[in-house]
């Protein structure tokens, strides 16, 4: 989020509740994909609650460092509670990803989920990951995106009061090509997915590289799969 933003009280303390659903029946495999294998030093941005935290203990090839970065600090509050009880070692940062407070390529893994809907500056936020993350590091990321036809226009006409009332989250952000067109990652992996309920219908996951331009490979994509 850029300095602007306003973090409302009461998303922190209900967001648990609001997203129990989608959590509980919808996002385990998505967090899961996140999470497996990742090891050494993680940072995950916008870590909210810590909803990441059972799944790297499950799925992880052994978390070495745990870099929790999250600007609001109701959400802060309820992840450090919830970081005392992991087997790993943890920090929680208020930071944001358009300034990561990390060394460059000091990062094994950086993990995103449904951040980048309140990112201001989107650009600024990968350029952020590329340089923290290690020359075979890699960013994966699971976050909704703008749908296609109808809905994707019905997102557009909602969100301006949507990110009023939701500390800036958009619905109708063109994630997937921010990540395929930066100068500093090279996309890998790219899915789309269909879950959530509206007006969030929409959902692309995906892995990419701190290459330079010239050693950009094509990703990976797969044809739209339902998680209804």
């Amino acid at each position: 989020m850029g300095n602007s933003a306003r973090f409302h009280p009461w998303i922190a303390r209900l967001y648990d509740y609001i997203n129990v659903y989608f959590e509980h029946r919808q996002a385990p495999a998505h967090r899961e994909y996140l999470a497996r294998e990742v090891s050494g030093t993680v940072v995950e941005i916008g870590a909210g609650t810590g909803t990441m935290l059972p799944y790297l203990e499950r799925e992880s090839a052994g978390v070495a460092e745990y870099c929790a970065v999250e600007p609001d600090p109701g959400m802060r509050e309820q992840l450090a509670r919830r970081l005392r009880d992991v087997a790993f070692d943890g920090d929680v940062v208020a930071a944001r990803a358009e300034q990561l407070p990390f060394a460059d390529d000091s990062a094994d893994a950086v993990l995103a989920s449904c951040v980048f809907c309140s990112i201001h500056d989107i650009d600024g936020a990968l350029a952020e990951i590329a340089r923290v993350l290690a020359p075979d590091g890699e960013f994966r990321f699971f976050e909704h995106v703008r749908s296609p036809g109808l809905v994707g226009r019905s997102q557009d006409l909602l969100t301006p009061l949507w990110r009023r009332a939701g500390g800036n989250c958009h619905l109708n952000r063109e994630f997937l090509p921010r990540v395929s067109d930066h100068p500093a990652l090279a996309l890998t992996e790219a899915e789309t997915h269909t879950a959530g309920h509206y007006p969030i219908r929409e959902f692309a996951r995906g892995r990419a590289s701190p290459e330079p331009v010239a050693g950009r490979t094509a990703p990976s994509t797969t044809a739209a799969v339902s998680d209804r």
